[in-house]
């Protein structure tokens, strides 16, 4: 569902492509930790950090992880 009127959507992007590429880079990287933490607080407790790591990845990327 998108319910932003095409001229607001252009009007985020043109901001948002004025930004240079590493301010784009970091909000990036900022919004998928954000992300991450979200999934993290979702997940039972694991009892290691590989297992926290594999079910965090399968929850991101929707398949198991490659580790």
């Amino acid at each position: 569902m998108n319910d932003t009127s095409p001229e607001i959507a252009e009007l985020v992007r043109q901001k948002l492509m004025s930004r240079s590429g590493a301010e784009r880079f970091v909000m990036g990287a900022r919004m998928f930790d954000a992300a991450k933490a979200v999934v993290m607080a979702s997940l039972p407790e694991m009892e290691s950090p590989l297992a926290a790591k594999r079910q965090l990845f399968e929850r991101l990327y929707g398949q198991p992880a490659p580790f």
